[in-house]
């Protein structure tokens, strides 16, 4: 049987003006990929959304069809589009582990059922990592600026920005 995929897109936010170019960036090059490779794309999932935090409905979408036979492969630009956080990673790996996945194609990179699970584990586990320091990086940055006096973003509607303060 042939391999049939699902394409998965992600970018952190739904905000128009930042990662502009990021879905329509992966979508390009993946498709590129899939087609050097002959690999058969059933569908494209396109989420806005952080992956921080496990719940969404895109991703969960996606996986529950590839359970139900839908497909039985993902491409994605990174592991890092599929999960920053330890559940819906563990899912994947699971899947991929059970051969309910049986490939996952990124932008440089194939996972296959039979491969030593650490890697996957590790570059999960630096995704999360990731989120976990920006959190911790913001905040700092927030208090620093409070403690100084700062308003810790933009000025509030109505009120002007003075540049010389920043």
């Amino acid at each position: 049987m042939q391999n049939h995929y699902f394409l998965y897109a992600r970018k952190s936010t739904d905000v128009e003006d930042k990662q502009v170019r990021s879905i329509e960036d992966q979508l390009a090059v993946l498709e590129s990929l899939a087609k050097e490779e002959g690999l058969v794309i059933n569908e494209s999932f396109i989420e806005k959304q952080s992956a921080k935090q496990p719940g969404r409905p895109i991703f969960n979408s996606m996986l529950a069809r590839i359970e139900k036979g839908e497909a039985n492969g993902i491409i994605c630009w990174k592991l890092d589009r599929l999960a920053r956080n330890p559940i819906d990673a563990a899912r994947v790996q699971w899947f991929l582990q059970q051969g309910v996945i049986k490939h996952i194609r990124t932008s440089d990179r194939n996972y296959y059922p039979s491969d030593n699970v650490l890697m996957m584990g590790f570059e999960f586990g630096i995704a999360n990592q990731y989120i976990r320091d920006l959190s911790a990086n913001t905040k700092r940055g927030l208090v620093e600026k409070a403690k100084r006096g700062e308003f810790p973003g933009f000025a509030c509607f109505g009120y002007h920005n003075d540049a010389r303060t920043k």
